[in-house]
């Protein structure tokens, strides 16, 4: 079988909705990221896969890849599985690769948020079931699972001094591409003080016995992040040095009223069919749209804090909802390269209206 591997991985710096980055269309985000990732490779690429959520609608993979001035024959595929489409593009380059259809993708996502065209979100669910708004759904996971405000509050707590110290110790910088004159997140830009807002954030969600807060949660954000998929022996036909090679993934279907908690199902049928345990697992990323999520998972699969978002995520820099699945694997593929002796590393992330996705990925 062919060996589906990531050899490269960028994203924007994230920028608040209405923020830095505002005057820019998806497109234009994703330019820059698909110009740099395919500088010197034009004519190996097959295609380029995005997920892309809150609009324009049309191809946005396609458009992009023009406006990166690729070559007319690389094609360009869009889709939308809602928060995990990033992850969902990767993932589905890797099966690409491994089962001939091509040998070279760039996959990822993009959002801007400020400049959507839809003035209120899809529908999740039915009303026969339900459709909450994730922050309602984040409150029912907090609730079946007994996760607390407290712990919340403590988990949010941790995410932004890994995150603080992460972008201190210039760790972001290998992520990140210059776009224009921006080469920061802009949440990141000056310091908050964290534990005064975490014990003054109010329920914003429900009301009555509310333990989901701003402060606990992530904002609305704008950014593009892709990485390079190739299959193993043209990258090292090429000169790339493969960081991490695909294993295997898994997509799981939940109550519509508990999607936070949807990674775990993926990833429980990602390690029983693959013979491992969560021990195995040297880093896990889980996207950070609410803390109670995040503690509900990791309780869930007794996963330990030091593997779990070693730098921190989306409840301080952001989430920009297509981009954020293709942001955990950049992270990792960071990550394992300052590390030593890591062999397996997941990704996972929870979507609106119920679903999870998770990928394997060994450390070459």
């Amino acid at each position: 079988m062919r060996k589906a591997v990531i050899v490269q991985a960028k994203r924007t710096p994230i920028g608040k909705e209405n923020g830095m980055l505002r005057e820019l269309q998806p497109h234009e985000l994703a330019a820059p990221i698909l110009q740099h990732l395919a500088s010197g490779i034009e004519e190996k690429i097959d295609e380029v896969i995005l997920g892309n959520v809150v609009g324009p609608g049309g191809n946005v993979a396609r458009l992009s890849a023009l406006e990166a001035g690729l070559p007319y024959s690389i094609t360009g595929l869009t889709l939308d599985r809602q928060c995990s489409a990033g992850l969902e593009a990767i993932r589905m380059a890797c099966y690409f690769v491994q089962g001939g259809a091509g040998r070279c993708y760039i996959a990822g996502g993009v959002e801007s948020t400020s400049t959507s065209p839809y003035e209120q979100r899809a529908r999740f669910s039915p009303n026969r079931i339900g459709d909450p708004d994730m922050g309602v759904a984040a409150e029912h996971v907090a609730k079946k699972y007994e996760i607390s405000r407290e712990r919340q509050d403590e988990y949010a707590l941790l995410s932004y001094q890994r995150s603080r110290e992460a972008y201190t110790n210039g760790l972001y910088e290998q992520e990140i591409l210059t776009v224009g004159e921006q080469s920061n997140d802009e949440e990141l830009l000056r310091e908050r003080k964290m534990e005064k807002l975490l014990k003054r954030a109010r329920p914003i969600f429900v009301k009555e016995n509310g333990t989901v807060t701003a402060a606990n949660s992530c904002a609305i954000h704008d950014g593009a992040c892709a990485t390079l998929v190739m299959e193993e022996t043209l990258a090292k036909q090429l000169g790339y040095q493969p960081v991490l090679r695909f294993v295997d993934s898994q997509v799981s279907g939940v109550h519509p009223f508990y999607p936070g908690i949807a990674p775990v199902s993926a990833i429980q049928e990602l390690l029983n069919r693959n013979s491992l345990t969560i021990e195995d697992i040297d880093f896990v990323e889980i996207n950070e749209a609410f803390a109670s999520k995040i503690v509900a998972c990791a309780q869930e699969l007794s996963i330990p804090y030091d593997k779990l978002n070693v730098c921190g995520g989306a409840i301080t820099i952001g989430h920009p909802y297509g981009a954020s699945g293709a942001m955990l694997v950049t992270r990792l593929f960071y990550e394992v390269q300052r590390r030593k002796n890591v062999k397996y590393v997941i990704a996972a992330i929870g979507s609106a209206g119920g679903v999870g996705v998770a990928v394997l990925f060994k450390v070459v």
